[in-house]
Order: structure tokens, then sequence, then C-alpha cells
């Protein structure tokens, strides 16, 4: 049983590794923020600052959705605790669903229209691998109490992914993450709350009759990971190394 966790790390690091290669192929064809169509016709000229300016506030969501992108999935709850109901967007191209997707955080004001607060393009992984393989379905995103949630489900190689983000002072913060994987010969589940550097790590060895468990916990850095810049595919990776080292 000792040697289930090592080896279940090289295994991680692995399928981690590749899907970080697949991140950043994928990362390479998409446009950055300044090249998206975010602008209407008038805008063309501006600068990076004055576009995003110019559409942080509209009276209704879709006021604040990029030209030539459909709304994926959205969800609506308190999330800044102003007593306002928020929403989160996940967006896509109309064009092309197999590119990167966003994610946009709307705050509602007290005049009942919205302001664009934060945008990640890497926050949620790629929707397809290079085969045309769906990575994770079902998928969800919620706000509850205060917490966004994002929700990934996968039966096969990638497995469930469970990421938390919750505002302080102003900025919108990785909280949690949980991760469950089935593997030949055994299963996996690791919880991690990186502003605490709390992990723990257990595993169940499926090629016994007894099925016996592991649980370690481990005490790493404390980190503080923006939404706008984290994704946590990266973080997950970030945490094997670490324990692997």
């Amino acid at each position: 049983m000792k040697k289930i966790i090592p080896v279940l790390v090289s295994c991680f690091l692995l399928v981690y590794s590749c899907k970080k290669d697949n991140i950043t192929a994928t990362d390479q064809k998409k446009d950055p923020l300044t090249e998206i169509d975010i602008q209407k016709d008038s805008l063309n000229n501006k600068s990076l600052g004055q576009q995003i300016n110019s559409f942080k506030i509209g009276k209704k969501t879709s006021d604040l959705v990029p030209n030539g992108y459909d709304i994926q999935y959205d969800a609506e709850g308190d999330l800044n605790q102003d007593k306002l109901p928020d929403i989160a967007l996940v967006i896509r191209k109309k064009a092309d669903t197999l590119a990167g997707r966003k994610m946009m955080i709307l705050l509602k004001n007290p005049d009942q229209t919205y302001r664009l607060d934060k945008i990640s393009d890497t926050v949620l992984p790629d929707e397809y691998n290079e085969s045309g393989y769906k990575m994770h379905d079902p998928e969800d995103i919620s706000i509850q109490n205060g917490e966004l949630s994002i929700n990934l489900y996968d039966t096969g190689p990638y497995g469930n992914q469970f990421s938390r983000f919750k505002y302080l002072n102003g900025d919108l913060i990785l909280t949690y993450i949980e991760t469950y994987n089935m593997g030949a010969g055994s299963h996996s589940a690791l919880f991690y709350t990186p502003m605490k550097g709390k992990l723990t790590l257990e595993t169940l060895n499926t090629m016994e009759e007894e099925m016996p468990s592991e649980s370690k916990n481990f005490q790493l850095k404390r980190e503080r990971y923006l939404f706008e810049k984290t994704s946590p595919d990266h973080v997950i990776r970030k945490v094997y190394e670490s324990i692997s080292d």
C-alpha cells in the first residue's frame, strides 16, 4: 500500500502534463483579449483599456457579452455579498465552438445595471481535446453562499474536478479544489485549500479484495490564486509536482 500514492502521483503528473500540453497548444490559437470582438464597430481603433471601459456597464447581461460570442452557461447569486444578485457567464465563439472559452463575472449595481468585474481565459479547461472528445460532461457553474462553484465531471481519464472561488478584499480567489479519478487498479481523490496550503490525498486500492484505502496529509506553501489568471489544471499539476520532489 505504501507504494500506491507515489505511483499515483507519477501517473497524475503524466495526465496533467498531457493536459497542460493540450492547453498550451490551444492557447496559442486563442485570440488575446485585445483581439476578441469585444468592441462594436465604432471602437475598432480604441485601446484595450478604452474597449473594456466602454463595455463595463450594461442594463442586461447580454450588453456585456462581446460580439460573436454566445452564452454557454450562466449562474445567478450574490457573489460579492452586497445583497444584489450577480451573474457568472461562460461564453464561447459562435463561429468556433471548439475554441477556448471565457468566463465573465458581472456584478449588479444598485441601479439594477451590471458591471463587468472579472474575466478569465484560463479558469475553464478546453471543452474538447484534439481528438474531438468532450473532456468533461456534464459541466455546471453555480453561485451559493457567496461562492462560485465550477463543477466538471468525467468518468474517463480526466476525472471530476470541482473548484471554488470567493471574493476577498475585492479579489476573486481560488479557495478550494477537489478531484476524483478512477484509474487501473485504484481510485484517488485530492482535496486542496490553497490559501491554507492544506492538501489531502486519498487512494483506494481496487486490486485487492478488501480494497484498502490510504489517506495522506501535506502542508504546502500557502498560495493566493486570482480568478483572472488561474487554471485549476495547472494548480493541480503544481501540487503533484511539489509532493513528488
